[in-house]
């Protein structure tokens, strides 16, 4: 792997696959009464967050714990750079801490870039989402939660998500997560539609490795999985729709729409979820729904991007470690 993970494009499908690979051996490890490995002893992880956060930011946390790494939780608010520090100022200040890997959330897209190609800082630069531009952990868990379901734990093991048709619904205008996913299931092999309506579509998609479609129901019975977007009301300016009922009425998924998706079908949702909007309570309680499994793959996902930026490219669990420390 490169030195650092900006963009989701950065992925080979070698790289991709090697990640979901690494994730697989790290969910071993939470599977053992002592939820830890020494890989990452010694070394340091900031967590360098101006924007709220809560899975993200947790996860990542656990992720570096778990690996014995050293963790350093920075907040914007509460520190200096309310007071006006500059990016390039608390990097620098890290650098002097020491850092090996800093894990950043910004609202300017182009952030992590800026921090990784600055020289700045030495250590790696992880993009844990910047404005409407990426998140590629959340797309690289978005995959393994779909290998794992579509595919198999141990069946999935060194493939990619070839043939299999991803439906993604909702605010794509203001979506990381959409964009990171766009890329990174092309690279694994995937077929992607986006479903939206079209004033929440990009200006510019046509050149994305995707379809567009402006129907849900057309879309349904041919996904294997179907990830439903929040509506990102924090983000927008203008009305992009009617109202909310109407947006819940054409683009919602509720259980007569689920029904129309093939058995084997999953749904899916990076969270927060507005309940009763994008997806209905009985869609997201059911046991199609892979949010709660989505949460803890994050923490597999960023113990295996953390590993192989920081660790090595060999396993990280080999099969006689883990028999011993069973």
């Amino acid at each position: 792997m490169k030195h650092h993970l900006i963009s989701a494009a950065d992925l080979t499908r070698d790289d991709a696959v090697l990640i979901l690979d690494t994730a697989e051996e790290m969910a071993r490890v939470a599977d053992r009464p002592i939820k830890k490995l020494p890989t990452l002893r010694g070394r340091t992880v900031v967590n360098l967050f101006f924007e709220d956060s809560t899975r993200t930011r947790i996860s990542f946390e656990a992720a570096a714990k778990r690996l014995s790494a050293d963790v350093i939780n920075f907040s914007a608010k509460g520190s200096s750079v309310s007071k006006g520090e500059s990016l390039k100022d608390t990097a620098l200040t890290l650098e002097a801490m020491g850092a090996d890997a800093v894990v950043i959330r910004h609202h300017a897209s182009g952030a992590p870039y800026r921090l990784a190609n600055s020289g700045w800082i030495d250590g790696a630069v992880v993009n844990a989402g910047d404005g409407t531009h990426e998140h590629p952990t959340q797309a690289l868990l978005d995959a393994f939660t779909m290998r794992r379901r579509l595919v198999g734990h141990d069946a999935g093991i060194g493939r990619d998500l070839d043939g299999r048709r991803i439906t993604v619904v909702g605010d794509i205008l203001h979506s990381r997560v959409a964009r990171s996913n766009v890329l990174l299931l092309h690279t694994l092999g995937a077929e992607v539609t986006l479903v939206a309506p079209p004033t929440l579509v990009p200006v510019g998609v046509e050149s994305w490795p995707c379809e567009v479609s402006y129907n849900l129901d057309e879309v349904l019975p041919k996904s294997d999985a179907v990830m439903m977007l929040r509506v990102q009301r924090e983000r927008m300016s203008d009305a992009f729709f009617p109202t909310e009922r109407e947006y819940a009425r054409r683009y919602g998924l509720n259980g007569e729409r689920m029904a129309r998706m093939p058995e084997h079908a999953i749904v899916m949702h990076p969270g927060p979820m507005n309940r009763g909007m994008e997806i209905t309570a009985e869609v997201a309680d059911s046991d199609r729904c892979t949010v709660v499994e989505q949460v803890a793959n994050g923490v597999s996902i960023r113990m295996a991007v953390l590993y192989l930026l920081l660790g090595g490219a060999e396993p990280a669990v080999t099969p006689a470690r883990t028999e011993e420390t069973k």
